[in-house]
């Protein structure tokens, strides 16, 4: 029963391994702020929206969204999706890595577990994806925002992603929390 063990290990896997960062973040930071941003999407998809979400199941979705990658590490975005061969190969190692994880847990909790480490709700899954890009996006604005430039193409990418993804609740998100990304801490007041 190593499960919690292996959880707690997630601050070890650094993000970004292939670019230059001011500030180091690792999955265990990042799951976090996907999961507040991912609770935030759910709340204005059922509150601004009218749409159903279970907004408590998606944050806890989201903190354990990266779990796999104490096992894979964290593999950069542009290896990842470099082609669908690899693109494929890897959602099997992630998919063989879940079940790792799971197997780790007593029979008694793999059942509560398996629909938040596969991500089995439709729902969920498109907002934990789409908090993940903000997540990213954020990182990105931190970055341009130190002077660290090369962050500036993955930013472009990521937003081009975000609007691709042409959710109602992404945009919203976008258009009223956004912008306070960009600003100080004297100009938050």
């Amino acid at each position: 029963n190593h499960f919690y063990a292996y959880i707690s290990r997630m601050r070890c896997v650094k993000r970004w391994a292939l670019m230059r960062n001011t500030e180091e973040e690792n999955i265990q930071e990042h799951s976090h702020m996907v999961a507040v941003l991912a609770h935030a999407l759910a709340l204005i998809r059922t509150r601004v929206f009218g749409l159903p979400a279970d907004a408590n199941a998606v944050a806890v979705a989201a903190l354990y969204h990266d779990a796999t990658e104490i096992l894979t590490g964290d593999m950069p975005t542009p290896i990842k999706y470099y082609n669908p061969e690899i693109r494929d190969a890897y959602r099997k190692v992630e998919a063989v890595a879940s079940d790792k994880l799971l197997s780790m847990l007593p029979d008694e909790l793999r059942a509560d577990y398996e629909p938040i480490i596969k991500i089995e709700d439709e729902t969920t899954k498109k907002l934990v994806k789409a908090a993940d890009k903000l997540s990213a996006y954020i990182k990105c604005i931190e970055e341009l925002k130190a002077g660290n430039t090369e962050f500036r193409q993955a930013a472009a990418q990521t937003a081009a992603a975000m609007d691709a993804m042409a959710l109602p609740e992404l945009d919203y998100f976008r258009e009223h929390f956004l912008p306070s990304y960009s600003l100080t801490l004297d100009e938050l007041e």
